[in-house]
């Protein structure tokens, strides 16, 4: 099978990119992709909701009432469900929603992503060289000339400060580092864009 192939943006001509094939073009799972997402996603709760059970409501000693003779169901607290002002029956308590998902999954996962871009036609390279300053405008032409369907993640390198200011302020288009790459977030997008020099390390994230 050929070489899965990305168009290079910005480089003034037509010009296309070979892409490592064990990645982009690995076979796309998505029961693990979707167990990633989740697990992704579970890991950014805070879980810290919490509510007083009857136990930890304050009051209610005493029987509000003696047990027989009122005519009244008994009961042996105001702190007790039933009450207002009670505690709640099935108290929530801090707990984490963590995941746990292999590292070779993840890293699975993280190939599905990218090459179901790749085979879609909706992945990218962008020449970091020409945005010699940040300039919002010249990334919104850009997106504009190549027909980029949105939303759209950039993946970047540090060092290329000026060509993430200059998207990052665009509506619908998320900027991240090779590190940061989730595969919640390429799901996410409609179009992935990728630096030519944030491609070696991505590619070293996904390989197994």
């Amino acid at each position: 099978m050929a070489a899965p192939k990305a168009p290079v943006l910005g480089s003034g001509k037509s010009k296309e990119h070979a892409l490592d094939a064990a990645i982009f073009g690995a076979e796309i799972k998505p029961h693990i992709v979707h167990e990633t997402v989740r697990a992704e996603a579970n890991a950014r709760r805070a879980g810290t909701a919490a509510t007083k059970s009857r136990g930890l409501v304050s009051g209610g000693r005493s029987k509000p009432w003696r047990q027989k003779g009122t005519g009244r169901a008994r009961q042996g607290t105001i702190r007790a469900p039933q009450f207002e002002g009670g505690g709640h029956a099935f108290a929530k308590t801090p707990r984490t929603f963590d995941q746990k998902v292999n590292r070779k999954t993840q890293k699975a996962a993280l190939r599905s992503a990218l090459a179901s871009h790749a085979g879609e036609g909706t992945l990218a390279l962008v020449d970091a060289g020409q945005f010699e300053a940040p300039s919002t405008k010249q990334a919104a032409a850009l997106v504009e000339a190549a027909e980029l369907k949105l939303p759209v993640l950039l993946v970047c390198n540090d060092e290329e400060e000026a060509l993430a200011k200059s998207f990052r302020n665009l509506p619908r288009v998320g900027v991240v580092t090779p590190a940061e790459v989730e595969v919640g977030g390429i799901v996410w997008a409609r179009t992935l864009l990728v630096s030519e020099g944030a491609l070696e390390l991505l590619e070293t994230r996904a390989r197994s």
